[in-house]
């Protein structure tokens, strides 16, 4: 593939590369350590109301799993949460100071919010490194990737995210020639290189291996802590192994929240039992 012909992929329109969006993190306000505050959300398209009176609270530094069936509202909620819908009613904030919904997408981006889709979205004809070069927070082009050198610094944090992703030993490789999981792993680590605050984490698993799956759940678990990770995932031994030690899950279910707390005590709750456990 020539030079110029990814330049076009890179601006085709029908390609959604979330990273392109340079991150310049906010101050962020945490000190009530809630850091993602969703509350009295609604959102109705033609009259069917997809998010109703939603309440969500994300922890600073937690790893979050969100599941319910088909029509909960899982990822209306995410793509009000990147302000790519807008909410009818409610309030969405960004620790204590950053009102979501005066913002756009780059915008949102730009303060710290990263969003993984189901679908990789990776530049299969770049190598695994050159993807996450391209992804990094600073003014990183393809142009500046073919003409420049990375400083220590940089060269330091893109060692960090392929060793943290598990792709050291592929930095050299085409991205296109890596397995399904890797691609999965890659553009987490493309997100990495902006150093989001929030991820968000649309079914990483669909498709994957079992020792994939384990993989991604030691990744995704890893990075909790130093960001806060929300997972929507249908999976439900992804989400036992991701929600191991106690974790929050939350169950949607026609748009709002049906039930909260340890992934013992969703499965124990009867409603959930009635309405998506189906046990």
């Amino acid at each position: 593939m020539t030079v110029a012909s990814v330049f076009e992929q890179i601006l085709d329109r029908d390609h959604v590369y979330p990273f392109m969006q340079r991150a310049r993190p906010h101050d962020i306000d945490v000190s009530h350590q809630v850091l993602l505050y969703l509350e009295g959300i609604s959102v109705s398209f033609d009259g069917f109301k997809a998010i109703n009176d939603l309440n969500l609270y994300i922890n600073d530094g937690e790893l979050r799993c969100i599941i319910g069936p088909n029509g909960a509202g899982k990822t209306t909620m995410m793509d009000i949460i990147t302000g790519k819908t807008r909410p009818d009613t409610g309030s969405a904030w960004f620790g204590q100071t950053i009102n979501l919904l005066d913002m756009d997408e780059p915008a949102i981006a730009q303060a710290g919010i990263g969003r993984k889709f189901q679908k990789p979205t990776v530049f299969e004809f770049l190598s695994v490194a050159e993807n996450l070069e391209l992804a990094m927070e600073d003014d990183r082009t393809l142009w500046t990737i073919l003409s420049s050198r990375l400083s220590g610094e940089q060269r330091d944090h893109l060692d960090q995210v392929l060793e943290m992703i598990g792709l050291a030993d592929q930095r050299l490789l085409h991205a296109g020639s890596l397995s399904h999981g890797q691609k999965q792993w890659l553009e987490i680590g493309m997100l990495m290189m902006q150093r989001p605050r929030l991820l968000l984490v649309d079914e990483p698993v669909a498709g994957m291996t079992h020792q994939e799956m384990d993989r991604t759940a030691e990744l995704l678990t890893s990075l909790a802590g130093q960001h806060s990770v929300v997972v929507v995932e249908h999976d439900m031994d992804f989400v036992r192994n991701l929600a191991a030690g106690g974790r929050t899950v939350t169950v949607l279910h026609q748009g709002s929240v049906l039930a909260e707390g340890t992934m013992d005590e969703v499965q124990n709750n009867q409603k959930v039992v009635e309405v998506y456990l189906g046990e």
